[in-house]
């Protein structure tokens, strides 16, 4: 397993092992390319450190958990113990001989790996996110933009990606949710401005759903849903996700 996982982070990560000690030449450390933090170290060590006996030397990954209910957590589980050599509370260790399935264990260096990235990486790695974003029927006609056709361009909001969904809130007279729309591609260089908007980049966006006007009103995101303003891309309660996929 030891050389399949070597082959999955290389595949996964593009991050190659290093062997920093000349002592231990089989102990390899895999860091992040920027801020140079270990997000996994793969050892060989005495058996009966680990708690496997019978064995004179087995190989085990070391990985970072910063949910510490997590970590209590899976700490029960055969093959996965408090680190070795490392920091007991934010480090596990797990066997690399079969007792922790393969699929497992890329789910842990996984989580390690985002553990301890920079934040611009853990955006960039972050998992799809849902928001809601303005747009002003004044300077767009936003309310018939999908009548023949089922992507458009928009302009794209600060930390906004792709895979994303967006929440089309459109401003007055309508005052309301009208459209669920995907995030396709993010990036399409655009250069406008005038006084009422300066837009830098625009997302490209497809049409998933349609609300009925009267449904996820202002009122109703105000009452319901405490949004008392929609000025700017924004994050959503997972209340409001759950009815507006309803």
């Amino acid at each position: 397993m030891r050389q399949s996982i070597y082959d999955y982070i290389k595949k996964k990560y593009k991050v190659s092992p290093e062997f920093p000690w000349r002592k231990y030449p089989a102990n390899a450390v895999f860091r992040h390319d920027d801020n140079r933090k270990w997000f996994a170290l793969i050892m060989d060590v005495e058996g009966d450190k680990v708690g496997v006996s019978g064995a004179d030397y087995v190989d085990v990954i070391n990985l970072k958990v910063d949910d510490m209910f997590f970590r209590d957590m899976i700490i029960q589980e055969d093959g996965i113990i408090p680190a070795y050599h490392m920091n007991k509370m934010h480090w596990i260790t797990v066997l690399l001989d079969g007792t922790v399935p393969e699929e497992q264990v890329k789910d842990l260096i996984g989580m390690s790996f985002m553990a301890t990235a920079s934040a611009k990486k853990k955006e960039k790695h972050r998992p799809p996110k849902e928001w809601i974003i303005p747009s002003n029927p004044k300077y767009f006609d936003i309310v018939h933009a999908f009548d023949h056709v089922d992507e458009i361009n928009w302009k794209q909001g600060a930390g906004i990606k792709k895979g994303d969904t967006v929440f089309m809130y459109v401003g007055a007279p309508v005052s309301a949710v009208l459209y669920q729309c995907k995030v396709m591609e993010t990036d399409i260089p655009y250069e406008h401005g005038n006084k009422y908007i300066t837009i830098k980049a625009l997302m490209k966006i497809r049409l998933q759903k349609r609300y009925p006007a009267d449904r996820f009103t202002f009122e109703v995101l105000k009452s319901e849903y405490g949004i008392y303003a929609v000025r700017g891309p924004r994050g959503i309660p997972n209340s409001l996700s759950a009815a507006l996929k309803k």
